[in-house]
């Protein structure tokens, strides 16, 4: 039974969902990122190099005003058939300071809406969502939380019980989670794991941290999947200036139950001459960790293969290869 309200369709609660199937596929996890150059370029092979659909669901917020690359991305995962989430009021980069109508400047979303899913981040902006969602007659929607939901707006809480709401991402507080559940809509757990450090070269003596054993639990703690920002953290920056020290994050299956992340980090940190040998340290660092005490995921292996050749491949090459790092580990995982 479903009540219209305002446009929006409201349901009685009693739809309950745990799992989000796409092409008969469950999917699982929801990595957050954000739409630059070398993000969007690590989807895109992603769902290039792997079976798809697959288990995994990006969500991805824009924070370029200039759309090209974006458009790539998308129309690689469409024809992969590879579901995303896409934020279509995006807070960070250029949308700062301007705001445009992503929809309508992306054919190819309004031309295969079962492709994916339209995403907005909630800032107290609730009239905003609704207005945009009446607008283009926008249904599943998702709505992310960048903290945990004020449970006592009583505005929020009947929007979140709509129909039109299919997804609820949040940090998700035990009480919050109780007070929503009986809403019928699929919970993604959102958690900041990147252990961000001021420094790269913070990262020599910490060889490698605790990173996430959420896939081994989500479902007994009710929800329908869970997220993070793969390999990098949760704060939006701007291209930063030549490091110091390279420091290479690659996350790797410690045992049945958790997922580390290792940092491999150059020894020559002194200044910022020589990128190159800095690259080699770190790698060299990676090549011995993973042909002795883990196994490899492709993005590793490409890292190996550029070290055996004496090719340095930039800052942006290695950042890339870590989230296809990060991806490809969560999907075999989930695949087993």
């Amino acid at each position: 039974m479903f009540i219209i309200e305002n446009g929006l369709t409201r349901g009685n609660g009693s739809e309950g969902k745990t799992k989000s199937h796409y092409n008969n596929i469950i999917i699982m996890y929801y990595p957050y990122l954000r739409g630059k150059q070398f993000e969007l370029i690590a989807l895109r092979e992603f769902s290039q190099e792997n079976p798809t659909p697959t288990h995994v669901c990006p969500i991805i917020e824009p924070v370029k005003a200039s759309i090209n690359s974006l458009k790539t991305a998308i129309n690689t995962m469409i024809g992969k058939d590879m579901q995303f989430a896409l934020v279509l009021n995006p807070h960070d980069g250029d949308f700062r300071r301007i705001s445009i109508d992503l929809y309508s400047q992306l054919e190819e979303l309004v031309a295969n809406p079962s492709k994916w899913i339209p995403a907005f981040i909630y800032k107290n902006n609730l009239s905003e969502i609704k207005n945009t969602i009446l607008h283009h007659n926008l249904s599943g929607v998702m709505i992310v939380f960048s903290s945990n939901i004020d449970t006592s707006d009583v505005e929020l809480m009947d929007f979140l019980s709509t129909e039109n709401v299919e997804y609820i991402v949040a940090e998700f507080s035990k009480s919050a989670r109780r007070k929503i559940s009986h809403f019928g809509k699929l919970l993604i757990r959102l958690d900041d794991k990147f252990p961000e450090k001021s420094r790269n070269a913070d990262y020599l003596d910490i060889p490698e941290e605790s990173f996430s054993d959420e896939y081994s639990f989500y479902m007994e703690e009710g929800y329908a999947g869970f997220s993070d920002y793969t390999t990098l953290p949760s704060t939006f920056k701007e291209s930063g200036m030549l490091p110091y020290a390279i420091a290479i994050h690659m996350t790797y299956r410690k045992n049945e139950e958790e997922i580390f992340v290792r940092h491999f980090v150059s020894d020559t940190n002194d200044d910022t001459s020589n990128i190159q040998r800095k690259f080699f340290e770190a790698a060299n660092k990676l090549s011995v960790f993973y042909l002795t005490k883990a196994r490899p995921t492709p993005a590793c292996e490409e890292i190996i293969r550029m070290l055996g050749e004496g090719r340095y491949p930039g800052l942006g090459i290695l950042k890339k290869l870590s989230i296809k790092n990060h991806l490809q580990l969560i999907e075999q995982i989930l695949s087993e």
